[in-house]
Formats: C-alpha cells, structure tokens, sequence
C-alpha cells in the first residue's frame, strides 16, 4: 500500500524545484515538518525513488505544456553552462568524471568543466525542446534535434548556429525559418536594422536563463547521479513552465 499516490508525489517534488530547494534530503525534512505533519509520506530513499521513476511522467506533462509554444510569435535557441565545479578543481573532481568533460563558454569566456543545456524558449519565456551534452558538444551539433521536437516556423539563434546547411534542412524539412546574425567574413548578409532586431528578441533567452539559475537553481543541482540530475532537471523545469504559462494567461 503506497502511504502516498503518484500524483502527490509529483506535485511535491515540483513544488521543492519551486521553493528552490537544491538538496531532496533538507527538502523531505521540509515537507515532513512543515507540509505533511502527521500524514504519512515515504522516508527520503523511498521518496527518491519514486521521483526518479515517475520522471516520464513529469517528461510527458511538460511536454504536453511545451505544445502551447508553437502558437506564440517566436522562438529562441540557445545554450546554457552547467558548471559542476570550479575549474581549478577540475583535475581533481570525482563528480560525473565518466560522462562530464570541459568546454568553453564564449559568452563568459571562460573554459568550465560540466555539461551544457541546449533549449528553445519562445518570446513568451515558455521553455518547449530541449537536450542536455557534455561541455564540449558545439550547438550546431544539437540544433536540428533541440528545434524539432516542438517546431516553431520562426526560431532566432546567435552566431553559434550559423550553418547555412542546417538553415536549409530545417526549412525544407520541418518549415522552420531559421534566422542567425552573420558573420564578418560572410558573403551575404543582413541588413544592420535587422541584426539589431534579433539582438533584441534574443534577449528573452538571457532574462529566462538568468531566472532558471538565480530562483530556481538550474545551475545548483546537487545530485551525484545521471539519473538523479535528468530528475531534478525536468522539475524545475516543469516549475519554470508552470510559472510562464501562468504569466502568459495574465
């Protein structure tokens, strides 16, 4: 006999991503003390384990949520680090050591050992497709996977994408008009109004990105396993989507 059903179990692991909680154990002591006191709830392994089991279920639903992008204006592609450490301990660091590696943040210019998240966010802050690699992976290689799994016929991208080949495929084969800013040494080019147009809209990515880390502790998650990092991933997530979309309805 479950002391608690599925469903609870998912509304409480989001509302923790919501709270911005990065460690589930001082979270379960929370929920225990404060939100369930005298009810009966799963001990801290027993709850973790079955976050990580319905995590399908918390893929499906934001993905059913994610479908609601597709009918705003625009959408932005862009890519965020996940540093798991500093880089001075990067020799020296066990956490993810089989499947992390070290890559470059051009942004911030600086190198950073972790993965990185790949996302489309539409004007509406509204996360929709997204995939997570190694530091390394350069967003050209992600791209036609981030953009088709819920494909918006307007994206913008930063010069990281620039790839006429990709900007063809995507038209041709999924109807997304695929816009970048050009580079110096390109042939052909925009107009300056144009470029500074997407400068702009592609600001939505910097504001969403800045939320994701800041209140919900994107860049914090304290887990030591894969699949326990892919879990609290999609909740907050999740919590992020349930926030805009409620922000958008207003």
């Amino acid at each position: 006999m479950l002391k608690q059903t599925d469903d609870v179990i998912i509304a409480i692991h989001v509302l923790g991503k919501l709270f911005g909680f990065t460690s589930e154990r001082a979270w379960h002591r929370f929920v225990v003390g404060n939100l369930l006191m005298g009810k009966s709830f799963p001990e801290p392994s027993r709850y973790n384990r079955r976050c990580r089991s319905l995590c399908w279920a918390i893929k499906w639903i934001r993905h059913r949520l994610a479908k609601c992008g597709q009918y705003h204006a625009y959408a932005v592609v862009d890519s965020l680090p996940i540093e798991l450490c500093h880089y001075a301990r990067v020799s020296r660091v066990k956490r993810f050591r089989d499947v992390a590696d070290i890559g470059y943040c051009a942004s911030k210019k600086m190198f950073f050992y972790g993965f990185k998240l790949h996302i489309q966010i539409t004007d509406q802050s509204l996360p929709m497709g997204y995939v997570v690699t190694v530091a390394s992976y350069h967003e050209r290689i992600v791209a036609e996977e981030v953009m088709t799994q819920h494909p918006h016929p307007y994206t913008l991208g930063d010069k990281g994408y620039v790839s006429r080949p990709l900007q063809k495929k995507l038209h041709h084969e999924y109807g997304i008009a695929f816009w970048t800013p050009s580079r110096k040494n390109q042939q052909a080019s925009y107009s300056k109004e144009w470029e500074q147009w997407m400068c702009r809209k592609r600001k939505i990515a910097e504001t969403t990105f800045s939320v994701l880390v800041d209140v919900f502790c994107l860049t914090s998650i304290r887990t030591n396993s894969v699949q326990g990092f892919e879990t609290a991933l999609d909740g907050i997530l999740l919590a992020y989507t349930l926030v805009a979309l409620e922000l958008v309805e207003q």
